[in-house]
């Protein structure tokens, strides 16, 4: 078990250390199941009155919540990131392989970098290279081609198809699939014709991808997903599309092709967007939105509505259709009005 103290965290976090700065820290946990050797914080001042009854050894506080606190603590200037900060150099997460795993397959010609692991029954596939410290972990498939960036990290039974490159400190979990082919066909006379899936997937530095999710190759140029993107699970990214950096990407969202979204965005679980569209930098989409024109100016948008009765929801559902009759006799209605004035 990893102990810290509390000067030493206070070190790295650039904190100012209240109490006994020797106090020795193993994790994390919030203010209620916090127990002895743990530390907590208060991000949300609602919370506060946790404060007194917490076991926790010390709180991580903002220089405004400390008066509030008699115990140790270490004051900072955002505590939810400082307990992001903790909890990553206390993560006890197990890594993804160890060594060389005698039932992986490697082909002669890829190019594995020093320090890299690669776990049981995963493919390594001809001329892939694998950049320093990677872990592939078992049943992975990577496949001709394709890159993987130093100290890159892939979660068990993740599939890399050909041509794809991902940057470095990448994180993808189990079961995504990368450079599948889009969804591209023609038709002709009523029988569908495919358009092979020639571009590839370029993924940056520092992105994110949770499990399940499928990011498509591009049909002739790439799908890129630019720098510190964190993307959730289940989503669908299709072919061609662009994320810009740091934008962050909620559970269940579908992106339809050739869709640029900018830098800075934040999109919510649920949302689809429709294709060939662009989305300014900036932009935050509420959960369940239905995205299917351009934005153009940074803000918040949506368009889902809330849940209510049924019986409700069928008579509103209704009158969405008579919306249309309705606004036309409104402006008949003001035709009248003005001609009689």
């Amino acid at each position: 078990m990893q102990k810290v103290t509390l000067k030493e965290l206070g070190q790295q976090l650039n904190a100012t250390v209240k109490g006994d700065a020797t106090v020795e820290i193993t994790s994390v946990a919030t203010l209620e199941d916090a127990v002895q050797g743990q530390l907590s914080f208060l991000a949300n001042s609602k919370y506060r009155a946790q404060l007194e009854a917490t076991q926790a050894s010390a709180v991580l506080l903002s220089e405004k919540e400390a008066e509030f606190y008699l115990g140790n603590a270490l004051i900072v200037a955002d505590p939810y990131v400082s307990f992001a900060r903790v909890a990553q150099l206390l993560d006890t997460t197990p890594k993804q392989a160890l060594g060389i795993h005698p039932s992986a397959s490697i082909d002669p010609s890829a190019i594995i970098g020093e320090g890299v692991a690669i776990g049981a029954n995963a493919v390594i596939e001809a001329g892939v290279i694998l950049g320093e410290n990677v872990q592939v972990g078992p049943g992975c498939v990577i496949g001709q081609d394709s890159i993987i960036g130093s100290d890159s990290r892939l979660w068990a039974n993740v599939t890399v198809y050909h041509d794809v490159h991902i940057g470095q400190h990448c994180l993808v979990q189990s079961g995504t699939v990368i450079g599948s082919d889009g969804f591209g066909y023609a038709n002709e006379r009523g029988t569908w014709v495919k358009i092979p899936q020639t571009g590839g997937v370029r993924i940056g530095n520092r992105v994110e991808i949770g499990a399940c999710t499928s990011i498509d190759r591009g049909a002739l140029s790439h799908t890129e997903i630019y720098d510190g993107v964190i993307i959730d699970n289940q989503i669908q990214i299709a072919h061609n599309v662009i994320v810009g950096q740091n934008t962050a990407i909620a559970g269940s969202t579908t992106i339809a092709g050739s869709t640029e979204i900018g830098k800075y965005c934040i999109i919510g679980g649920n949302t689809a967007i429709a294709g060939h569209l662009s989305i300014a930098d900036g932009v935050h989409v509420s959960g369940g939105t239905n995205v299917t024109s351009i934005i153009r100016d940074k803000g918040v948008y949506s368009s889902a509505t809330v849940a209510m009765e049924n019986k409700l929801w069928r008579r509103n559902t209704v009158r969405f259709r008579q919306l249309d009759e309705l606004f036309n006799r409104v402006k008949q209605l003001e035709k009248s009005t003005k001609g009689e004035e």
